[in-house]
């Protein structure tokens, strides 16, 4: 062995071997398990779990981070615009704090964000504007995220969004424009204290597609409509009048 006084130093006697070390001072005992990847692997994630709550519960980091405001005002955040190319099939994309020349701490990423514009299909503005007119309120659901905010009240939180994207087709005077609707929702996802959180947006497309299409009235329905409702009157008279002919011709019959 090279390093034989290291080894004696940590009371190392196999390999290969786990210790830990913090701020240069050794951590806890050896490493007694079994040297195998699996029995590595859960040794770590076990650690690595305990010495986060330790950490979360680290009383001098609790007295430096007391007073931190996740939502502070001079935080560095980001304004996100562009689009992206998906497949027509269930997929999803996130936002999340990373950096090649920066260690990012996941007690300090704040997954708050504002959702000014989210949709699929071709950015037309001519094209939102018709949809606006042409669908009912009831069933206008182009963009359900649009100006919303998602504020993460605590550490180790983000927000997770599930959307179904409806194709809607509307027929117009020039033809027939295809867009697409969206019904979705938003749920607070917990992460663990090593893992730093994201903002997800997952989709799928619906197998049914909306089909919009007005119609004009003829005029020949509009006059049949007119005699339908002075046929019902009449009918509905005459059921009363015969009704109260027989009340009135029964106490007659009586006196």
């Amino acid at each position: 062995t090279v390093q034989r006084a290291l080894c004696t130093k940590y009371s190392i006697t196999g390999f290969p071997s786990i210790l830990s070390f913090y701020k240069g001072e050794k951590q806890g005992e050896n490493y007694q398990g079994d040297r195998t990847v699996e029995a590595f692997h859960a040794y770590t994630k076990a650690k690595v779990n305990r010495d986060g709550k330790k950490w979360e519960e680290d009383k001098e980091r609790m007295k430096r981070y007391g007073q931190f405001d996740l939502h502070q005002t001079d935080q560095v955040g980001c304004m996100l615009s562009g689009y992206i190319m998906v497949n027509r099939v269930p997929g999803n994309f996130h936002i999340e704090a990373r950096s090649k020349e920066h260690t990012i701490d996941p007690a300090m990423t704040n997954l708050t964000h504002t959702v000014n514009e989210l949709s699929f299909g071709h950015h037309d503005r001519k094209l939102k504007r018709l949809l606006d007119y042409e669908l009912p309120q009831s069933i206008h659901l182009a963009s359900p995220f649009d100006g919303k905010r998602f504020v993460v009240e605590e550490i180790h939180r983000a927000y997770h969004h599930y959307m179904k994207v409806v194709p809607t087709g509307v027929a117009t005077k020039s033809g027939k424009m295809v867009s697409y609707q969206v019904v979705g929702q938003s749920q607070i996802v917990y992460y663990e204290v090593v893992n730093v959180p994201e903002a997800r947006f997952s989709y799928d497309l619906s197998p049914m597609s909306v089909s919009v299409e007005k119609r004009a009235r003829r005029w020949y329905e509009y006059l049949t409509s007119l005699c339908a409702i002075i046929g019902g009157t009449y009918t509905t008279l005459g059921l009363i009048d015969a009704a109260l002919y027989r009340v009135f011709r029964s106490r007659k019959q009586h006196r």
